[in-house]
């Protein structure tokens, strides 16, 4: 059996939800936050919590949608969450 741990953390790194959801469940269930989480309805969810996705359009997806790949590309924040979380 394995496990997937799903993790939101702030503009510096610092843990603010953790998830644990069993490995056998599909990413799209879960939560709120890479390529994976592409759809509408974690985007409709994140827009009524008024948080504006940051969330890279799938190549399949029919409509598009914009976001800042400015913003994106310091989601290694995010990773650097978990490597401490590891240490």
């Amino acid at each position: 059996m394995t496990s997937k741990l799903h993790g939101v953390c702030d503009s510096k790194g610092g843990r603010l939800r953790l998830h644990l959801r069993e490995g056998q469940c599909s990413d799209f269930t879960s939560a709120d936050g890479d390529q994976g989480y592409d759809r509408d309805k974690i985007r409709k969810m994140l827009a009524q919590q008024g948080i504006t996705p940051c969330i890279p359009p799938r190549r399949c997806r029919k409509k598009p949608v914009h976001y800042s790949k400015r913003l994106y590309r310091k989601g290694h924040k995010t990773e650097n969450l978990f490597s401490r979380l590891k240490d």
